[in-house]
């Protein structure tokens, strides 16, 4: 008679399709994932024990590190932390700046997403299209503050600079061509006939089990959960602005996709709001020269482009912190990988790592 076994693969953790150095293990029926197990640490730099035993001030470049993609979204929320741990007030032109930053780091990082998703599951023109996009942003940013990837662009009580000579008009071209540009993504994509076989019914999570896990992101809003940091918990100035937090239907890859290009329209509109209504005044308020906060703790959270980025501190009274921790989406969204794959095809586990968007240097830290 027939005899049947369960095949362990080995998927990593050097494979193009993992997006960093993540390893997992797969057990397969045949073609169908019936196990799998996500594989972490190869990045682990001990980030978190390294901050205590640093200024306040000399920690941002290693928060910048973490989600490098994201690394304005990082340092904002440690930042804020600190200035709430101080009581640090910042200026409004310095809360609008730093609005406008984050917003235009989010786009970065889903144009990176969408390029490299696109990739994995075999659309390479939209990786050419998207990152001819990003590359406009990283030029803003250069002009900002000298660098394109790990930006360090604020300072505890504001922000590096104020905007440079011609950086506001540069951003408003960028945002009024961006929703022609994702036109050409969704074209490209939303009725191609083998995306669609790639994306949709693929990855599914109920909203339920999304919360459960503790999914957060757009992958908990695909799943039609209405939770945004921004909405939910306004920091810097979002309480000002006017934006949709799109949510999906069927909580699959698909959805997730739509998702992430509605999130960039959003975006857009939120930094044309801050634009328009940039207040004058400091970019950057009165901060001590040496940053001593007192005994207490603190916990402070950001929406990140992959989720909801957590920053805790313990002051011992110190110019060090004397416990630091960093909640990553990266690492709470990659334990629902095994719900997510379960029953897939061993082929979808490259598109379901991918609608994760997950960074590695984020989830190991």
């Amino acid at each position: 008679m027939f005899h049947t076994e369960i095949l362990e693969v080995n998927m990593g953790p050097q494979h193009p399709a993992t997006h960093g150095v993540l390893r997992v293990i797969l057990g397969l029926d045949g073609e169908t994932v019936v196990q799998c197990k996500p594989v972490i640490g190869y990045l682990h730099r001990g980030v978190e024990k390294l901050a205590e035993h640093k200024l306040y001030v000399m920690i941002p470049p290693l928060c910048d590190r973490l989600d490098y993609v994201g690394s304005a979204s990082q340092n904002l929320g440690y930042i804020q932390a600190v200035e709430k741990l101080c009581g640090i007030q910042v200026p409004e032109r310095g809360q609008y700046i730093r609005v406008i930053l984050a917003e235009l780091n989010r786009i970065s990082s889903h144009l990176v997403w969408l390029g490299t998703h696109g990739l994995d599951i075999g659309a390479m023109t939209v990786f050419f299209y998207t990152f001819r996009e990003r590359e406009m942003i990283l030029d803003l940013f250069e002009a900002f503050c000298g660098a394109r990837l790990t930006t360090n662009m604020f300072r505890i009580g504001g922000t590096l600079e104020d905007f440079p000579p011609g950086w506001i008009e540069g951003t408003r071209r960028f945002v009024d061509l961006l929703p022609s540009r994702i036109k050409e993504y969704e074209g490209l994509l939303s009725t191609n006939r083998i995306w669609l076989e790639r994306t949709k019914g693929v990855g599914v999570i109920s909203a339920e089990d999304a919360t459960n896990w503790g999914l957060t992101g757009p992958p908990l809003r695909g799943s039609g959960v209405n939770y945004d940091v921004r909405k939910a918990m306004p920091y810097a100035a979002y309480d000002r602005f006017e934006f949709e937090v799109p949510l999906g239907t069927h909580g699959d890859t698909y959805d997730r996709y739509l998702i992430r290009m509605e999130e960039m329209r959003q975006s857009a509109r939120i930094i044309r709001q801050a634009l328009d209504g940039l207040p004058g005044g400091d970019f950057r308020g009165k901060v001590p020269k040496k940053i001593k906060p007192p005994i207490a703790e603190i916990y402070h959270v950001i929406e990140g482009p992959r989720g909801e980025q957590g920053f805790y501190i313990k002051s011992d009274g110190t110019e060090k912190p004397y416990r630091m921790r960093f909640k990553s989406p990266s690492f709470v969204n990659l334990q629902a990988l095994p719900a997510l794959s379960n029953g897939a095809l061993v082929a979808d586990i490259v598109a379901i790592i991918g609608t994760l968007d997950i960074v590695l240097g984020d989830a190991d830290r």
